[in-house]
């Protein structure tokens, strides 16, 4: 299976600019609302027409504006969750389901709306409406109208924003799940970095239709080849750099040096590390041990965000340098410890840009 995208399409305020390949491997599509990524699944479904480019599956050509191909929705093959399920009102989950399969006979698709209603774990539900499902139901119901036609490409259009946090858990173990059991291309939209590095093994960035990075998710993570991507992914900690020697950067707007691992380092131009990666430093003399000062904190039921002063005591009205995040069990240790704080960002984490 393969899918291969390079497409432009000017919306307002931008123009959309993707070029990608996908195989069986969940793509994640990341980005902040507004950046392109609905669109371009539009685009893939047929529900929206590129400007120019060629859209192609499994060497079939769906789009191709210099040949004038443009293959209407129902011969692309193409399974799409819309982010509000789209369920038709007056229909009920078995006849939802069936929906798509008018090609075949009666028998034939009762069979198929059968298996689909035990791969969702949907038995007694086959005659309800969608106004008498719950919302992980009702995604569910959804997601085997998307997956009953046998499509070659699955869209899932962030199928879990409208759920509620516990619920939100719950399906997305249902969909990796069921991800897991497809051979289609997959491609998955959300702006939420936890689930798309749950469910997707590789990733592509978007921002304001530029397409920013794409690739391993490990590497896209540890690696991000821009600043947008370093922000996307979740980097809350960014700064000028200037090297300064052969393994050493000025961090500019924490105001200290730093060691880093990176063999090439002469167009270096941000230094980052996340939250989660900054460690109490065991010794003061360690390699990349900074003087932090406690400014504010922000809190939830897991873990503590302490906002840090580098280099010195804060001045007031929430001056801060750094993020770090951390379980709230080790703040209670971390907040009876004598100011500065050592801490220790280590090389190997370092994000250089």
């Amino acid at each position: 299976m393969a899918l291969y995208v390079d497409i432009k399409k000017k919306l307002p305020g931008f123009c959309l600019d993707v070029n990608f390949e996908a195989g069986t491997n969940t793509v994640g599509f990341l980005g902040a609302s507004g950046s392109g990524k609905s669109m371009t699944l539009r685009c893939i479904a047929g529900i929206e027409t590129p400007d120019s480019g060629i859209i192609e599956l499994n060497g079939r050509i769906l789009f191709d504006s210099a040949k004038g191909i443009n293959l209407p929705i129902r011969k692309r093959r193409v399974g799409f969750l819309f982010q509000n399920y789209a369920l038709f009102p007056n229909m009920t989950v078995e006849e939802n389901i069936r929906f798509g399969l008018g090609s075949l006979s009666v028998s034939e698709q009762l069979e198929k709306v059968r298996e689909m209603i035990s791969v969702m774990h949907m038995e007694g539900l086959e005659k309800r409406y969608p106004s008498q499902l719950s919302g992980g139901q009702q995604q569910r119901a959804a997601l085997a109208r998307a997956l009953v036609i046998d499509p070659e490409v699955l869209l899932l259009d962030e199928p879990l924003s409208a759920l509620d946090e516990h619920l939100r858990d719950n399906m997305l173990k249902q969909m990796i799940e069921t991800l897991s059991g497809y051979r289609g291309v997959t491609l998955f939209v959300t702006h939420n970095i936890e689930e798309a590095y749950r469910v997707c093994r590789d990733l592509v960035v978007l921002s304001s239709g530029k397409l920013e990075a794409k690739g391993n998710k490990e590497s896209v993570f540890m690696n991000p080849p821009t600043i947008e991507t370093a922000h996307i992914t979740g980097c809350k900690n960014l700064s000028a750099a200037k090297p300064i020697s052969s393994d050493e950067i000025e961090a500019l707007d924490w105001g200290v040096i730093l060691k880093v691992n990176k063999e090439d380092k002469k167009d270096i131009k941000y230094i980052g590390i996340r939250p989660y990666h900054i460690e109490l430093a065991e010794d003061a003399r360690n390699q990349n041990t900074i003087n932090c000062w406690i400014s504010y904190t922000g809190e939830t039921p897991s873990r503590m965000t302490v906002y840090l002063s580098v280099g010195r005591k804060p001045s007031g009205n929430g001056e801060y340098q750094l993020q770090w995040e951390i379980p709230r069990e080790k703040w209670e240790k971390v907040k009876a410890m004598q100011q500065p704080l050592s801490l220790k960002l280590d090389p190997d984490k370092l994000i250089l840009i």
